[in-house]
């Protein structure tokens, strides 16, 4: 499953990847298309077997603030967006820490961990005993290995306390942490903490993964004990190079023998519009974890250029383009103008090609204009295209003999306004077409 991984229709950041079982469980906001907020009055939840990573299977609503179609509000007293839960296992038993706007948060509780999550209480808590106002922003929670439950959370300050282990919801007297990571004004935005905390324990190490004043990074911070102070190591992808950047919150998930960071990037021309992907990562003995670039691979560890590839996979948008819903069913990349750079990372062409040329064929809605689109494998800016196709003011699939390529490679579009004895003039700032999909045939 290439990124993004769920549906075209799903819009689900701010992931939390939980392996229960032999399931692995995606937890996150809900955006709607053409909002202007951020997330929903719901959560939901997709889980995919630890096998199969290529198949998702959406768990409907499993918690909601305001009513809607067969399930009622949890919540007596809000109804505002949720934002950014987490989920936990303790004791067989599932627990679903929920952040909402504006009001006191609260956690819910159920048998199986796809949910639904019945409301089991608000946070309860001794005054001043608590941190970001007692909303406790984008929480983020622990079971550590001796049952000991911790919870960590805040905006533009980072907090932790431990919550009381046989009910999951009372804050532990005396227990607050300030500061677990440096937020101070000394700190460069690179490292210092904004938003989005999320605590996972590898090996012997505590680290939490957060979403630094740079927006668009996940950073990691590493401790030696849950109660910090956790020092910063780096940062693990970051969601906006040579991509419309936005904020990013995710974190990490072990699936089988493989190490993984789930993230966000953003669609519909806006920071709004999140989708889910992820991204093979590697952690070192220690403790680092290797940068890591935005891709198309998603679980993938190549894609096919034979089979057609969907326009909307791109991993490199330049110069304006950006992906947009049509409707459920597809996605355009819309907005491409002179100078527009559209890449894929990466393509396996096999290593049995025989002849020096293929054919590269590309559907495209026009846009009433002629342009060239050059194509280029692995180096847009310096090296050679392997070859061109000119787009005509009509809709259709156009087709051009490129090189032929062998092995794994990116592959990336390059957009010219007009063709050769064409004038330049009225189009040049214009869209120039609407690119959907393309394949490369032997």
């Amino acid at each position: 499953m290439p990124n993004p991984i769920l549906p075209l229709w799903e819009y689900i950041p701010d992931g939390e990847p939980r392996v229960f079982g032999d399931r692995v469980y995606l937890y996150g906001s809900h955006d709607r298309v053409a909002c202007n907020d951020f997330c929903d009055f719901k959560l939901k939840v997709w889980s995919a077997s630890v096998d199969d990573l290529n198949n998702w299977q959406c768990h409907g609503d499993s918690f909601r603030t305001k009513d809607g179609f067969d399930r009622k509000s949890d919540t007596d007293w809000t109804d505002r967006e949720l934002f950014a839960p987490d989920v936990i296992c303790k004791d067989g038993r599932y627990y679903l820490y929920a952040y909402i706007v504006g009001s006191k948060g609260c956690v819910g509780v159920s048998d199986n961990p796809e949910g639904p999550f019945n409301l089991l209480s608000k946070y309860k808590y001794t005054e001043g005993n608590e941190g970001d106002d007692g909303i406790f922003n984008d929480a983020g929670v622990l079971v550590d290995d001796d049952g000991r439950v911790y919870i960590y959370y805040g905006f533009t300050e980072s907090y932790m306390n431990e919550i009381n282990a046989e009910n999951m919801y009372e804050i532990l007297d005396s227990s607050l942490v300030r500061s677990v990571i440096n937020d101070s004004e000394s700190v460069c935005d690179e490292q210092r903490f904004y938003e989005a905390s999320s605590p996972r324990k590898i090996g012997d190490l505590y680290y939490l993964i957060y979403s630094p004043c740079k927006g668009s990074r996940l950073s990691y911070a590493t401790s030696k004990s849950p109660r910090g102070p956790f020092e910063y190591r780096g940062y693990i992808v970051d969601n906006g190079i040579d991509y419309p950047s936005g904020n990013n919150h995710g974190s990490v998930c072990k699936i089988g023998e493989q190490w993984y960071v789930f993230y966000h990037r953003m669609t519909n021309n806006t920071i709004m519009s999140r989708r889910a992907c992820v991204e093979k990562i590697e952690i070192l003995e220690d403790g680092t974890i290797p940068t890591v670039e935005m891709t198309s691979l998603g679980f993938e560890n190549a894609l096919n250029p034979y089979k057609p590839v969907p326009a909307e996979i791109a991993c490199v948008l330049k110069g304006g383009a950006f992906i947009t819903e049509r409707d459920i069913f597809s996605r355009s990349i819309v907005n491409i103008t002179d100078g527009c750079v559209i890449g894929y990372k990466y393509f396996d062409f096999g290593e049995d090609f025989s002849s020096d040329t293929m054919l590269a064929a590309l559907k495209v809605r026009g846009m009433g204009s002629k342009c060239t689109v050059r194509i280029y494998s692995d180096d847009y800016q310096n090296g050679e295209p392997i070859g061109e196709v000119k787009i005509f003011p009509s809709d259709g699939i156009y087709k051009t003999r490129v090189k032929a390529l062998k092995g794994v490679h990116a592959i990336y579009f390059t957009a010219s306004h007009g063709v050769k004895g064409w004038t330049k003039g009225y189009f040049d700032s214009k869209p120039l077409f609407e690119f959907e999909e393309f394949v490369f045939l032997k």
